[in-house]
């Protein structure tokens, strides 16, 4: 809402302006309106984005996203253990930050990478025990 009195100084600088032809020839005068969709940002961050977008800022969530498609990528071409695991250890720390910065539900976060790491450590302790002790675990 304005303050009472700004609105019509607003109005009739516009009118002004209009009259002064400072609003022809103005880029993309005559075409039609590029509306963006921004159905799926939240309505108290579309300005936000908007203002980041216009100055060729990407929003704090899609550079993290875009950093852990690259880690992934250089995972999957690793060999040694060492680097695979600073690697991985890299890529849930930067899926741990995503899913912190988004305030929905948890089934919608991002599932971090540790999966076959606990399955090899307990196929490790399995070995280990059967060859203690000589029976199946």
């Amino acid at each position: 809402m304005l303050i009472p009195g700004f609105e019509k100084i607003v109005e009739e600088r516009i009118r002004q302006s209009q009259k002064n032809g400072e609003f022809d020839n103005l880029p993309g005068a005559g075409k039609r309106l590029e509306l963006e969709d921004m159905s799926r940002i939240p309505e108290d961050l579309r300005l936000a984005y908007k203002i980041l977008k216009n100055a060729d800022c990407v929003p704090p969530e899609l550079e993290i996203k875009k950093e852990i498609r690259s880690t992934e990528t250089l995972l999957e071409g690793l060999t040694d253990e060492k680097l695979k695991y600073k690697a991985l250890k890299k890529l849930n720390y930067l899926i741990l930050k995503l899913n912190t910065m988004k305030k929905g539900a948890v089934e919608f976060e991002i599932p971090q990478r540790y999966e076959a790491q606990v399955v090899g450590c307990l196929s490790c302790e399995k070995a280990s025990i059967n060859g203690k002790k000589g029976t199946d675990v």
